[in-house]
């Protein structure tokens, strides 16, 4: 890979990682529904004149929105308002790696290597870890939310991949519509009117910054990015990188917002992470055992 290559990659994974402090700001003056509405509303707009819409089916474009603005991020947005560290977030919404696994399993009979149950072992480890110590920093309610949401992040994946080779730009645009509209009748539903009038009065610089790196910088750029460059490079190649986002994400949480990073915190990440990079090798020793067939 490149030079210019890797920078990219690592640019959108610290944008990826980074990005769990922001949704915190963003929730200072937010509430949590009109936030990811605004986040997915800015995807759309004023793009979706300047971008065509892939040849995708509606029904496909409507799931994966509703999957990864109603499923993913509102409910990451949800817990991350009151009830997870923006850190240990960024930690166990990882686990959408493995729920994306254990789906493929069940939909299309793929079966799991021992390396890959090995890794599945390790990431709940990681998570049993956490679920041991809630505290101030995240309650059982909070860590079923974050679980929940990488769960539609992996329903969301799948729904991606039945789509084949399109636009990423355009997919990422087009599926923003079904994300805002669901979360916006929500927010109008749950903080009403008045409440949402004084959020948007009340907003400053600092929320409106969150809005825009949400739907500039995290939904356009990163996925965008990322495609560009599963285009060009193997898989194999590409993906290792997003084990930096954890790294990142409570590297910035504790740097950014004091988050406390006790040892019990990092043997969690520890156990996460290798068990997302024993994964990828997992993959690795696939594809080179599927190679001579091809």
């Amino acid at each position: 890979m490149p030079l210019s290559h890797l920078l990219l990659a690592l640019a959108v994974v610290f944008v990826w990682g980074t990005n769990f402090v922001v949704i915190r700001w963003g929730l200072d003056e937010l509430p949590p529904f009109l936030f990811a509405a605004l986040r997915f509303a800015f995807s759309v707009l004023p793009l979706a004149l300047f971008v065509r819409r892939p040849p995708v089916g509606w029904r496909t474009l409507a799931a994966f929105g509703v999957l990864l603005g109603v499923g993913q991020f509102g409910l990451a947005f949800w817990a991350i308002s009151a009830f997870i560290a923006p850190g240990l977030a960024s930690l166990v919404v990882q686990s959408q790696v493995f729920f994306t696994i254990v789906l493929a399993l069940v939909r299309d009979g793929e079966r799991l290597a021992p390396l890959q149950w090995a890794a599945l072992a390790l990431a709940a480890a990681g998570v049993g870890v956490i679920g041991a110590h809630l505290d101030a920093h995240v309650s059982a309610f909070g860590l079923g939310l974050t679980l929940a949401a990488a769960f539609c992040w992996a329903c969301a994946n799948l729904v991606a991949r039945s789509a084949g080779r399109v636009d990423a730009l355009g997919f990422m645009v087009w599926s923003s519509l079904f994300g805002a509209l669901p979360r916006a009748a929500l927010s109008l539903g749950l903080d009403g009117p008045a409440a949402i009038a004084a959020s948007l009065r009340g907003a400053g610089a600092r929320a409106w910054g969150a809005v825009a790196w949400q739907a500039v910088g995290n939904t356009l750029f990163g996925y965008a990015a990322w495609n560009w460059l599963l285009a060009r490079h193997p898989a194999a190649t590409v993906t290792p990188m997003a084990l930096l986002v954890p790294v990142f994400g409570m590297s910035a949480a504790a740097l950014l917002l004091g988050e406390p990073m006790p040892g019990w915190k990092l043997l969690a990440a520890a156990l996460v992470v290798a068990g997302l990079a024993l994964n990828v090798v997992a993959g690795r020793a696939a594809a080179r055992r599927a190679a001579p067939a091809a």
